[in-house]
């Protein structure tokens, strides 16, 4: 069985690592990698190849930097040429970027099944390409595996099962967490320069908060707020430094720029607690027993509002303090199988054999 997997942005590079590896284990099965080049600096892109032992991508097409319509046709002119070339049994998706879309739609034209991993996720918020890409995503695939029952849900209010496959598989960001945190502090560096502990550790980059001027600043006054107390550790996105460079935003937050994946779970076992509007930063802060607020509107990850992990605080100044003070004392049991106990990759490389 041969199976092209497209990725193009971190989060893909930390679950293809996972599910690569398993792949590996049976000799019936070629993998080959497409990176469209959606996160195409080193910090976001060729650090994770390198550190995760993720096979090199056997094709690379460089895209990045354009609007959604222009990143995702240029990807979808690209990833259907190699389709049409390498004639592969199934095309392997994750998550919800364009390149995630864009693989998924080349293939399904071309009448290659489709597998997305990360499937069902639903922030019912339509204005969130991720939720356009997630959504259309889901429906032109094969097999969809679903990180938890809330997803399968979703898809069954939704009409799913079409001529698709509903696979309750986990979640393939557990694997990860559970595989690299045992070897991360031996090949981790931030802690050589960052000179804290007990910190927040924040990140932000989402389209919602960094586009909008106002509920960037809200932010950024609460998370000022916070680092009087307690200090804030930010890896920002490249973007978003820039943005608040443009808008000329000054802060006293301690600042670095984007790390790798090891750097990443360090500061995660060190922090107090975490502040992010990313999907997959809410899920690892609950792996490693710290609770999170969430920068954003809603998430799709309602099993952990549902729990009591996670609050969701928006933009708004005063409901980030709010959740920042009910952080300081809340007691959660972490104890609990949220995501499949780190067998999702498994799950999915025996559900492509069958």
């Amino acid at each position: 069985m041969k199976i092209i997997t497209v990725v193009g942005a971190r989060p893909q590079f930390v679950k293809a690592a996972v599910v690569s590896r398993e792949l590996k284990k049976h000799a019936s099965i070629t993998e080959q990698i497409i990176h469209t080049g959606q996160h195409h600096d080193a910090n976001m892109s060729d650090v994770f190849f390198e550190e995760m032992d993720i096979p090199k991508p056997a094709f690379h097409l460089g895209i990045h930097g354009l609007g959604h319509g222009a990143m995702t046709g240029q990807m979808l002119e690209g990833i259907e040429r190699i389709l049409i070339e390498e004639k592969p049994d199934f095309v392997l998706v994750y998550g919800d970027t364009n390149s995630t879309l864009a693989g998924a739609l080349a293939a399904a034209k071309l009448l290659i099944p489709v597998a997305h991993v990360e499937a069902g996720l639903r922030s019912f918020n339509m204005a969130m390409p991720e939720e356009q890409n997630r959504i259309l995503t889901d429906r032109l695939s094969s097999l969809l595996f679903c990180p938890t029952q809330t997803a399968i849900d979703n898809l069954t209010k939704e009409g799913y099962p079409f001529n698709n496959k509903l696979i309750l598989s986990g979640d393939v960001m557990q694997d990860a967490a559970m595989y690299y945190a045992e070897n991360s502090e031996a090949r981790s560096t931030v802690f050589k320069t960052l000179k804290l502990h007990d910190f927040v550790l924040c990140t932000l980059h989402r389209a919602e908060n960094t586009n909008d001027l106002n509920r960037l600043q809200s932010i950024i006054n609460a998370l000022e707020k916070i680092n009087i107390e307690r200090k804030v550790v930010l890896p920002l996105h490249p973007r978003t430094q820039k943005i608040m460079k443009d808008a000329g935003m000054k802060t006293d937050l301690t600042i670095i720029d984007p790390v790798g994946y090891f750097d990443m779970l360090e500061l995660l076992k060190h922090c107090k607690l975490v502040m992010t509007d990313s999907g997959g930063l809410q899920k690892e802060a609950f792996f490693f027993q710290k609770f999170c607020i969430t920068l954003r509107d809603e998430t799709e990850w309602v099993e952990l509002i549902n729990g009591g992990y996670n609050l969701l605080a928006g933009a708004d100044e005063e409901k980030i303090m709010h959740a920042y003070a009910a952080a300081l004392t809340v007691q959660c049991n972490f104890n609990i199988d949220l995501y499949g106990g780190g067998q999702a990759a498994a799950r999915i490389v025996s559900e492509l054999i069958k």
